[in-house]
């Protein structure tokens, strides 16, 4: 190991979703991290997303392979390092469906063009064009829906697998050459090679690993109406045998062809690590990392015994557009309206556990935008940003109104934030939000207390996520969170206080999923180390650490409104029994 060997990180992700267009700001984001896993350079290219319909949204393969090769190329360029420098890649991507006919190009997933505009050829995660066929494939209770908490969601791939099978002429299915995980996608832009993750086919394609089960269980898609990809022996979801199938970070092929080190700015044979999903990239980065350097050094001086001890109690939240939330354990547990228990989709050996939010800072945005008073709170913000501005207000109103606690400004202003459907615990894409205690104020004072509502709302959630985990057999009592909501300390407290969690934020909170995907290029490289818990422990960095705040009448108040997050939820669920009844 040398210090002059680097590893370059690249993440296909998605931002904000602006409302007024209906459309998703996605981006690719590279980074280099030095072998101490500190990092030194980033670079953000955008990618186009369509919304042709509503709750439709696509994207281009192509669009986004050369949105990756600009990246690599301008990091390169920044870091002014030389080729040789950089000693292995790794990719994570959203878990969205890319389309390929046999030749490996791109094939429309387009329904307003009849399919055929070919450049459209990616099913974004967030699409739920797919409700009905997730229904239908739940309506079976088939036991491969146990690994995804009973539940299966139309963000995964297999109920979009069904829509195109039931939605496109049967000559275009029949072309199909390959059905890809977009992470999958990219190794394969890299390396040429087909290889699957475990990550993407586990959480995402109901695959069920060695040891769960035997891949693909024909069963299961004979059940849903996919026996065509039986008869063809699952060719087009690939990993048909062992060796088509890799673990986060196994090396895939002989590294980068010699088109993408072109593309790239790459020497040929660069060790390429199997890609998985961005979240877990972001549970990479952080779950590993410590409180101080005393702590670190006791996960390393025993790792097996710190991996199966520090996994059940940590939980990885990362919080961006949608929050996903990660934890593990040796053992599988089971948790209703949890997606899991996955083995070996990120730790070989570990049962990970997933939840999630369908929309946070996506929600943040919409309550913010949908309020009379947003332009004129942004005049008034002028060189901040609109969050820094809400917070300072929501301060001022506090000293204003004489209220010893911030969380009494919203004390009768509850917000349930489903307004996306319900990702966790309850895995009900159906639900909506709701909001208790509107007035006809529209001015900013109202907007502020709306915003700090809904980060309220939000952490209600993540509440509700972790004693699900919790009640099953985990025993989380550390967030190690990260994402861009994470730039605002209001947020990150709120977490805290009404989880009662400890935070432990990364070095770089808006990194840590690309400097995950690094940590897959370090693997591959096998400089540093094979075994994925080190290097998690060895190259995660730490920022700052929260604590929840222990004054016993902000406790009592966080109580109360847990109590009412509750009791919406209910009360939701009531008024639909009545009205259908």
């Amino acid at each position: 190991m040398s210090k002059d060997d680097y590893f370059i990180g690249v993440d296909v992700g998605t931002g904000k979703q602006i409302l007024l267009i209906k459309a998703f700001i996605s981006s690719v984001r590279a980074a280099v991290i030095d072998s101490q896993g500190k990092l030194l350079c980033i670079d953000i290219q955008p990618i186009i997303t369509y919304n042709p319909k509503h709750d439709f949204y696509e994207q281009s393969s192509e669009n986004i392979w050369a949105s990756v090769t600009k990246c690599v190329c301008n990091i390169m360029q920044i870091s002014n390092l030389s080729p040789e420098n950089i000693k292995g890649i790794g990719f994570d991507a959203t878990c969205s469906l890319v389309v390929l006919d046999k030749q490996g190009q791109p094939m429309s997933v387009d329904l307003t063009s009849q399919f055929e505009e070919n450049s459209r050829n990616v099913i974004l995660w967030a699409d739920h064009r797919a409700i009905d066929q997730a229904n239908r494939i739940n309506a079976t209770h088939h036991p491969v829906l146990r690994y995804v908490g009973n539940t299966i969601s139309p963000e995964m791939e297999i109920p979009k697998t069904l829509w195109l099978k039931e939605n496109m002429p049967s000559s275009k299915w029949d072309a199909i050459g390959h059905l890809m995980d977009l992470p999958d996608f990219l190794t394969y832009k890299a390396t040429g090679e087909t290889t699957r993750s475990t990550c993407s086919l586990t959480c995402k394609c109901s695959y069920l690993p060695k040891l769960v089960g035997q891949g693909w269980e024909p069963s299961f898609f004979k059940t849903i109406g996919l026996e065509s990809l039986i008869d063809e022996e699952f060719h087009r979801l690939g990993a048909t045998t062992s060796d088509q199938l890799a673990q986060a970070g196994d090396q895939i092929g002989h590294g980068l062809n010699a088109e993408a080190a072109r593309d790239l700015g790459l020497l040929e044979g660069t060790p390429v690590g199997s890609a998985i999903i961005d979240a877990y990239a972001g549970a990479l980065a952080t779950l590993g990392a410590t409180s101080g350097d005393k702590e670190r050094s006791e996960l390393l001086n025993q790792l097996d015994q710190s991996l199966k001890a520090q996994g059940p109690s940590r939980l990885a939240v990362i919080c961006g557009t949608s929050s996903c939330h990660i934890t593990m354990s040796p053992n599988p547990i089971f948790v209703p309206g949890i997606w899991g228990p996955y083995r070996s989709v990120m730790v070989p050996d570990m049962w990970h556990a997933e939840g999630g939010q369908s929309s946070t800072g996506q929600l943040i945005d919409f309550m913010l935008n949908t309020h009379p008073a947003i332009n004129q709170a942004r005049e008034q913000a002028s060189n901040t940003d609109i969050y820094s501005f809400l917070t300072d207000h929501l301060k001022m109103l506090q000293s204003q109104r004489q209220l010893k606690h911030l969380e009494d400004l919203t004390r009768h202003l509850h917000i349930y934030p489903d307004f996306h459907g319900n990702r966790s615990p309850l895995a009900d894409p159906t639900l909506r939000g709701t909001i208790v205690g509107v007035s006809l104020d529209q001015s900013i004072d109202d907007l502020a207390l709306r915003y700090l509502a809904t980060l309220q709302s939000i952490a209600c959630q993540t509440r509700h996520i972790i004693e699900t985990l919790n009640k099953e057999g985990y025993t989380i009592d550390t967030l190690c969170i990260s994402g861009g909501l994470c730039k605002s300390s209001l947020f990150v407290q709120i977490i805290a206080n009404v989880t009662q969690c400890r935070l432990i934020m990364p070095e770089s909170i808006e990194g840590a999923v690309v400097i995950g995907a690094a940590f897959l290029g370090v693997r591959a490289s096998g400089l540093i180390s094979s075994d994925l818990w080190e290097i998690m422990v060895r190259l995660g960095r730490s920022g700052s650490t929260v604590l929840p705040n222990d004054d016993k009448e902000v406790k009592e108040l966080n109580e109360r409104r847990y109590k009412v997050f509750l009791a919406m939820l209910e009360d939701q669920k009531k008024y639909r029994e009545i009205m259908n009844s």
